[in-house]
């Protein structure tokens, strides 16, 4: 269908998201960014651990909770899905601009990369290149 990457769902159920590809995926809806917890299939990613804290540094409400299909298609619908990403040590964050279910497309945030994602990607990469103070203990100089 011309896409880059598959939303993997639960095997169980086949409704709660899990990973897109083989990167973590993140929803922002209303004010919270939701992402699947760890549990069992669940990749724990470095860079989804470094969003999970640099968003709770900037103090955005943050859940990692199972996320329905379903929930996110309503989000879409009603307005209230402003962004979802992926997030992997390659990519670091790539934004989903297009998300296809059930023979419907639907565009997310216009299809451009969002104003968080956006500002979580800068965070990461300003403190990988030492742009930006690293608050978190995660980088050690080497000689």
């Amino acid at each position: 269908m011309g896409y880059t990457q598959v939303l993997w769902l639960d095997a169980i159920e086949r409704k709660y998201a899990e990973e897109v590809g083989t990167s973590n995926i993140f929803f922002y809806i209303d004010d919270e960014l939701v992402t699947p917890p760890l549990h069992g299939t669940i990749l724990p990613g470095v860079t989804r651990d470094s969003v999970l804290h640099i968003a709770r540094s900037l103090e955005l409400k943050v859940s990692e909770r199972m996320v329905s299909l379903d929930e996110v298609i309503s989000a879409l619908e009603s307005g209230k899905l402003k962004e979802v990403f992926a997030t992997g040590t390659a990519a670091v964050i790539s934004p989903v601009g297009k998300l296809a279910h059930r023979g419907k497309s639907y565009i997310i945030g216009g299809g451009k990369v969002g104003p968080l994602s956006r500002k979580l990607y800068d965070h990461i990469m300003g403190i990988q290149y030492g742009k930006i103070q690293d608050p978190y203990g995660w980088m050690e100089k080497v000689a």
